[in-house]
């Protein structure tokens, strides 16, 4: 009997709309924090996504019967995913928020998966096809347009560098981006490691307080009226950021990194902008220009050239598997009825041989 496991798994890291949720979720988080900063400061509010969602996941991982860490490996690479993913990305990312707007923000960091790509492919093996490749580039011209104002997108595209120079695209802000993109790369790649030492919410759980302490610690260290000015609406936006954004996306994006291709879930954060514009269009009343809208589409036509490329390279591995088992020659068919005879006690039973 075949055991249908490997199947369900692959369904569900491929095809279930679980899958856009992470990047849903943190497109709207997005959003929350740019509105929260005037009331808050950027080192407290990644600490506070931090740590309250980690202790969630840790107790729902506790609730699900879930084993903790064990042995000084699992600690070691939670500890070094804490670091890159936690402290690094969410502390560049905080930063870079309150230096750039929201559009170029998303662009620098949701650039990532060009990085997951290729140091996948050298480590991991996961081989890039044209596809792929095509539609990496043409989400990167998507959030380009949705991201550059249009100036600097036309300059771009014409080839003068030195205008864009100019214009200080390269600022401290975009720096600050461009570590955080940086940083979730690397720790999208030690995602696999992790879960070979401990299990995939558990240890994002953990990375998730110890690369908050940190930022906490910086906080208390350099920072002023962290909480003092929020609002209900602010504490409220809070709780927002870090269960829905941290808690339950980071926990479904792991689950699905741990298990699928690192390019094709990669990829989906172009979408991540996407639902950024949208709602900021709905609740922070920004509106998308024409240049926008084509960016959109863009984006949307990557996600669907890279996701198709996952699944369409799957299924030729194992159409071509099932090629050549069929292609095997097993024995020559007088040889097949010379066996058949000399064994008699292969054919079907009676019931009474049974009882």
């Amino acid at each position: 009997m075949q055991s249908s496991s490997p199947i369900n798994t692959s369904e569900l890291t491929r095809q279930s709309p679980l899958i856009i949720a992470p990047f849903f979720l943190w497109g709207t988080a997005m959003v929350v924090m740019k509105a929260l900063l005037p009331q808050t400061s950027p080192m407290f509010m990644a600490a506070v996504r931090l740590i309250p969602a980690g202790i969630f996941l840790i107790v729902s991982a506790v609730y699900l019967g879930k084993q903790q860490p064990k042995g000084w490996r699992a600690w070691l690479w939670i500890s070094l995913f804490a670091l890159v993913d936690g402290t690094m990305f969410q502390g560049f990312l905080a930063q870079g928020l309150v230096r750039t707007n929201a559009g170029l923000g998303s662009l620098l960091i949701d650039s990532q998966p060009l990085a997951v790509a290729v140091m996948a492919a050298v480590l991991y093996k996961e081989r890039i096809g044209l596809g792929a490749t095509l539609g990496l580039f043409v989400g990167i011209v998507g959030i380009g347009l949705i991201g550059l104002p249009s100036e600097l997108m036309t300059a771009l595209l014409a080839g003068d560098f030195a205008t864009v120079l100019e214009a200080g695209v390269f600022t401290l802000g975009e720096w600050f981006m461009l570590g955080a993109s940086l940083s979730m790369a690397i720790g999208t790649i030690l995602i696999r490691p992790v879960v070979r030492y401990a299990d995939p919410v558990m240890a994002t759980g953990w990375h998730m307080i110890i690369g908050g302490l940190p930022l906490l610690l910086i906080s208390n260290q350099l920072e002023q009226s962290q909480w003092q000015n929020l609002s209900a609406w602010g504490w409220l936006g809070m709780a927002y950021m870090a269960i829905m954004g941290s808690a339950i996306a980071y926990g479904l994006f792991f689950f699905f990194a741990s298990s699928g291709s690192l390019t094709t879930l990669s990829a989906l954060t172009f979408s991540t902008p996407v639902f950024a514009l949208m709602f900021s269009s709905l609740f922070l009343g920004e509106n998308l220009t024409f240049a926008q809208w084509i960016g959109v589409i863009l984006t949307l036509s990557s996600i669907y050239l890279v996701s198709m490329r996952g699944s369409g390279q799957d299924i030729s591995e194992e159409a071509q598997s099932v090629e050549e088992i069929s292609e095997t020659k097993i024995l020559p068919e007088a040889d097949q009825v010379l066996i058949s005879s000399a064994l008699p006690v292969l054919k079907s039973p009676n019931k009474e041989t049974l009882m």
